[in-house]
């Protein structure tokens, strides 16, 4: 079991990941892909991902066995702001810490097996074997990630509305006790079913919620108590992952559908999340009226649906948000105004 530990500071510190990270959904898709269980969500995922795959497995399998401890360095928390930077950050990883956290791996292989020569050479600050670690990161996550990212992007957004919700109604005490069943809060303690047995003590850091589209299970936190905590965990799955598609491939039909002013009024009525019942009564419809629009919008790839207790909660994909915006992200529709006509406030 993993217990960790607050105090009030720490529940003050309590914050959501803004984004998925790319290389925890990188690694932890990497067991994804050598585990057989799980094959309504991962198995149509893990046949494509084989078929573009160049060998980045068997270069990545020397640092990530299949279950059990994988080196920290692997998810920097540079991971949630893009690949580069991740890659980047993975690059400076002082050569001491990665000369500890490799003898943790070694000794956890089966034997006490040695890493690689390449693997090994990690802590002497080469070149090459970081060369061919950032190659094989880059191109498993080119295969596995990136014809997928819209939709993890559109799951973990659906899974912050959700604790955005639990906090503001109760706090963060709310906050922690709607996290997945194998979390359980009972304050100060948050206790999780784990692999080993665990005490995580915050001391007044605070814990960035990350959730993840390929965490399974057991939620997972960095084996070394001093960096910055995180706690990973798995996100409510409902469907299969998607790869994004022009919408001439394939979502013609389904994007046909949507005209008439009352859709749209749906549309924008969802903007940062709602309930089917916020929905109707902020579009001054009907509440079913309100559901069939909703699933019109959600087969259509604009909006993701994630049930809640006895409710459901709608938000709006990266698409959804794209179409209602203009065909830019919010952020992206600002820049755009600021280089039309100088600096805007809103």
């Amino acid at each position: 079991m993993l217990r960790i530990h607050f105090t009030g500071a720490d529940l003050a510190g309590v914050r959501m990941a803004a984004r998925p990270d790319v290389l925890w959904e990188t690694i932890l898709s990497f067991h994804r892909l050598r585990d057989r269980r799980g094959g309504l969500v991962y198995g149509e995922w893990r046949s494509q991902t084989r078929t573009r795959l160049n060998g980045e497995t068997r270069l990545l399998g020397a640092l990530v066995p299949q279950r059990g401890y994988f080196p920290d360095f692997l998810t920097p928390p540079e991971g949630l702001h893009g690949l580069d930077a991740a890659l980047e950050a993975v690059r400076r990883t002082p050569p001491a810490r990665i000369h500890s956290e490799l003898a943790l791996l070694a000794a956890s292989r089966p034997g006490a097996a040695p890493l690689p020569t390449w693997a090994r050479r990690l802590t002497e600050g080469c070149s090459e074997p970081f060369s061919r670690l950032l190659g094989a990161l880059r191109g498993y996550h080119r295969a596995a990630i990136e014809p997928y990212w819209t939709y993890i992007q559109s799951r973990v957004e659906a899974d912050r509305a959700v604790r955005g919700r639990a906090l503001l109604d109760g706090g963060a005490d709310e906050l922690l006790a709607s996290l997945p069943p194998a979390l359980r809060w009972r304050s100060p303690v948050l206790e999780a079913d784990y692999p080993v047995d665990r005490d995580l003590r915050l001391d007044g850091r605070g814990l960035l919620l990350q959730p993840s589209f390929f965490c399974r299970g057991n939620p997972v936190v960095y084996r070394d108590p001093d960096l910055p905590p995180v706690l990973v965990y798995p996100v409510t799955h409902s469907d299969a992952p998607a790869a994004t598609e022009p919408v001439g491939a394939g979502g013609e039909s389904s994007l046909g559908r949507l005209v008439g002013h009352t859709r749209c009024a749906v549309l924008k009525a969802i903007g940062h999340g709602g309930t089917t019942s916020e929905l109707a009564r902020r579009a001054g419809v009907s509440l079913a009226s309100a559901s069939q629009h909703a699933g019109v919008l959600r087969e259509a790839g604009l909006v993701v649906t994630l049930r809640q207790g006895s409710s459901v909660l709608h938000t709006l994909t990266p698409l959804g948000a794209a179409l209602l915006h203009g065909g830019a992200q919010p952020g992206q529709q600002r820049r755009r105004r600021y280089a039309r006509n100088g600096p805007v406030t809103s």
